[in-house]
């Protein structure tokens, strides 16, 4: 398709990266704007000083469902820099060990035989988990969404202890947000999509390489070939409108960038500081503001030793929750094949219990938690730490949120939204980013005339699934 319409794409997140690839492969005169020296949005990684390692600020993690974010690294040519993992480990807070991977059986039965090794449930805890995972999935309050997952659970016969080490687990792992601000709508799409529908949908995704590598260099070769203009170091400071019609951007710099569509992929505190007080007033603009946030904090641990003799485990019943083993990295200075030190990263998602607290006494509590792990970690060294966190990480799917999302086209002609904060149908994750990139497109297609379908479908849903759960 050959386009002489321009666009103009304001942010350079996983959003306006979708936006601006789909675009420029239909054809259109793609320009990106992204007022930070590099590409990804929240995703970034920087240099840690003391350590000289790339560290990303957050670990970012992807499923086997996540559709659209897989066609986007693949159109893009970095899927190969993120690997897919099969098989999971959970360590209970006694230090046992479960296997969690998918036994060869059609799904929904592919991940019963891992739940039922979980060591740190005994069979009847098991089979009241199971009840539950059923009631939630099958749950037609989640279409009314006016609950809580903390109100839900005792409810329909969840223990505490069930709640704390396994739904917790799973739930603010996935959503990043507490159980009393996890609506029932974005629970159940977690557990149907990434573990009932299809045998894929819970293998996990990790990034290979730091975050800035992922979408750096790479990936804005790819974006030359494809037309599309990037302009690093960029500020937008207005949209520039003429009666009902988004004509421009104004650049901080006084700069008029002119176009014929744009696609606003910023954060949502950010949108209505953009326009006039008349049109950020407005009712869709106003509701992007309303939207809350959850943070998610990073602990980075540099060790003499290893301490863990597995690349990643989730950790029950713990302030850690996920810890990921980064690899040897040199230390700095010095020479030898022995000259290195262990590079770990522990992810604390829905971190608001470390607001306040000192960044040394977090670590040192991480750290007395992942050295007693192992035997091997007796007598481990920690050489460096640093807590990093992500304030404004995710939306927070607090029950009833779907209501205040807007929709990709606006009230205003040639304007359109994108992020993971607009109505995507999925939570406010590295999907939900692309999907409403690539809706952002699609809906500019159609208003162009030119009709195309853009988003790609979820996972098929097997056969047993539909007939046990509906799907």
């Amino acid at each position: 398709m050959v386009s002489e319409t321009t666009v103009l794409v304001v942010g350079g997140g996983l959003a306006g990266l979708a936006a601006a690839s789909a675009l420029g492969q239909a054809g259109y005169s793609v320009t990106l704007l992204e007022s930070r020296p590099r590409l990804g949005g929240r995703a970034s990684s920087f240099v840690d000083a003391t350590t000289e390692s790339r560290i990303d600020n957050c670990q970012h993690v992807s499923m086997g469902c996540c559709t659209n974010f897989d066609h986007f690294c693949e159109s893009l040519g970095i899927a190969h820099l993120i690997h897919t993992q099969r098989e999971l480990w959970f360590i209970s807070p006694q230090g046992e060990r479960s296997r969690f991977a998918a036994a060869p059986l059609p799904a929904p039965l592919h991940l019963l035989p891992a739940l039922l090794r979980l060591r740190h449930f005994s069979f009847r805890q098991k089979l009241r988990l199971l009840r539950g995972l059923s009631a939630l999935i099958k749950s037609p309050a989640a279409a009314h969404d006016e609950q809580s997952m903390a109100e839900w659970l005792p409810a329909h016969g969840q223990t505490a202890e069930l709640i704390d080490h396994f739904w917790q687990v799973v739930l603010v792992s996935a959503l990043s947000e507490s159980l009393d601000r996890i609506g029932i709508a974005s629970a159940r799409k977690v557990f149907a999509d990434g573990f009932v529908a299809n045998r894929s949908g819970w293998e996990v995704r990790i990034p290979s390489v730091p975050l800035d590598r992922l979408y750096g260099d790479e990936l804005t070769e790819r974006f030359t070939r494809l037309g599309v203009s990037v302009r690093l170091k960029t500020g937008v400071a207005a949209i520039e409108l003429q009666g009902e019609r988004a004509v421009g951007v104004r650049l901080r710099d006084e700069t008029l960038v002119e176009a014929d569509r744009i696609v606003l992929a910023v954060p949502q505190d950010r949108v209505t500081a953009l326009f006039p007080a008349a049109i950020g007033g407005r009712a869709e603009f106003q509701a992007a503001t309303a939207l809350e946030t959850a943070p998610i904090s990073s602990v980075h641990l540099w060790f003499d030793r290893a301490v863990l003799d597995l690349p990643h485990a989730v950790l029950v019943g713990r302030l850690s929750q996920w810890v990921f083993y980064r690899g040897e990295v040199p230390i700095p200075g010095e020479e030898g094949d022995d000259a290195s030190w262990h590079y770990y990263q522990v992810v604390i998602s829905a971190s608001h219990e470390l607001s306040g607290r000192p960044q040394a006494e977090v670590i040192e509590q991480i750290v007395q938690e992942l050295t007693s792990l192992t035997p091997q970690a007796e007598g481990a060294t920690l050489q460096h730490g640093r807590l990093v966190t992500e304030h404004k990480a995710v939306l927070s799917m607090v029950p009833g949120v779907d209501a205040l999302r807007p929709r990709p086209a606006t009230s205003i002609d040639g304007l359109y939204f994108a992020g993971d904060w607009t109505a995507t149908g999925w939570p406010s994750t590295m999907e939900g980013a692309v999907r409403s990139g690539y809706w952002a497109a699609e809906q500019i297609l159609t208003d162009s005339g030119k009709p195309m379908r853009l988003v790609h479908e979820e996972l098929p849903v097997s056969l047993l699934s539909k007939f046990l759960f509906g799907l």
